[in-house]
């Protein structure tokens, strides 16, 4: 059987499995048979306390998931660098940052988060292209601005922790990693925002696969270069933005997921981008039901697990790319 197919269908398989034990695992439990008839029925208080508190962090998981993965894989495409990443390069930090800034000096617009987190992580993605640019685009360059400027925006943030505000304490909150007390409102922003972004990233997929070529050849073939780049850069931005937005600072996934994806699947973005969507879902989802189950009732927060994972990785891929720039 086709490597691709077995692949996918992998995935979508562990996928429904972990999502039914995290549906079903927790400090209340029940079985799969309880929480469908429970669904169905509305009579079982224990599946209704699920319904309202762990179904919402369950579809929040996945779309951020989702979201940062094929974020991960339209960055990548734009910037011809494996390493490139949201929450590594400073998008995810910009758009944190902005957030914060906005909705603590106008308290009121606190519901419009996922649009300030666009603005800051358009800032924060125009600010890595612009100072990694110079007669092209360099891998280590990208990887060492990025950090400066994720350092930078993080700094800034956590500096408002400071204020003691209503409206920081809020926004603190609604940005940490920590799925914990996300309700239906947060899903309906995270679903509506985050398949717009998965739907117009499935539209680019051509164009990613000729952002591949050398700018020449890509014109030559009839592509708007700088057009395609403008474009897939804002879906990227859109895409990890609402997923900071709603769940927080999480690094490491956009640079994980893809890579593996084209392992499995090659680097066609047709098969890629959908794929990565499933592992990206898949992942976070994992990483935060192991949070909330093997130290309760304390939880460890995903972003920390994807920390442990994704900075060796990292160090991995920078040596690779080492090697294969001869140094």
């Amino acid at each position: 059987m086709n490597k691709k197919v077995i692949s996918i269908a992998s995935v979508i398989l562990l996928l429904i499995v972990v999502i039914a034990i995290s549906a079903t695992t927790g400090s209340i439990k029940v079985s799969s048979w309880e929480l469908i008839h429970g669904l169905v029925t509305g009579t079982n208080k224990n599946v209704q306390v699920i319904r309202d508190l762990r179904l919402p962090r369950i579809i929040i998981a996945l779309f951020v998931g989702a979201a940062l993965a094929v974020s991960g894989v339209l960055l990548q495409a734009v910037m011809r660098s494996s390493l490139a990443d949201s929450g590594v390069i400073g998008i995810s930090s910009g758009a944190g940052f902005i957030s914060i800034l906005i909705v603590t000096i106008f308290p009121k617009w606190f519901f419009f988060m996922p649009l300030f987190a666009f603005l800051g992580g358009a800032l924060a993605c125009f600010l890595v292209y612009s100072f990694s640019w110079k007669a092209g685009l360099s891998p280590i360059r990208i990887i060492l601005v990025g950090i400066a400027v994720n350092a930078t925006f993080t700094g800034l943030g956590q500096s408002f922790n400071y204020r003691g505000s209503y409206a920081v304490t809020q926004v603190n909150q609604a940005t940490t990693s920590v799925f914990t007390m996300k309700t239906w409102n947060d899903v309906e922003v995270m679903v509506i925002y985050g398949t717009i972004g998965l739907i117009l990233a499935m539209m680019l997929c051509s164009w990613c696969n000729m952002l591949a070529l050398q700018d020449k050849s890509a014109k030559n073939l009839g592509l708007n270069v700088n057009r395609a780049r403008l474009l897939v850069s804002v879906v990227a931005v859109l895409l990890a933005a609402v997923a900071t937005a709603i769940g927080g600072l999480i690094a490491f996934v956009g640079l994980l997921i893809p890579h593996i994806a084209r392992i499995l699947v090659g680097s066609d973005h047709k098969v890629l981008i959908p794929f990565s969507a499933l592992a990206g879902a898949l992942l976070i989802l994992t990483a935060d039901t192991l949070g909330r189950t093997v130290v309760a009732p304390t939880e460890i927060p995903a972003s920390i697990i994807m920390t442990v994972i994704g900075g060796p990785f990292l160090i991995f891929l920078l040596r690779k790319s080492d090697r294969i720039h001869g140094n």
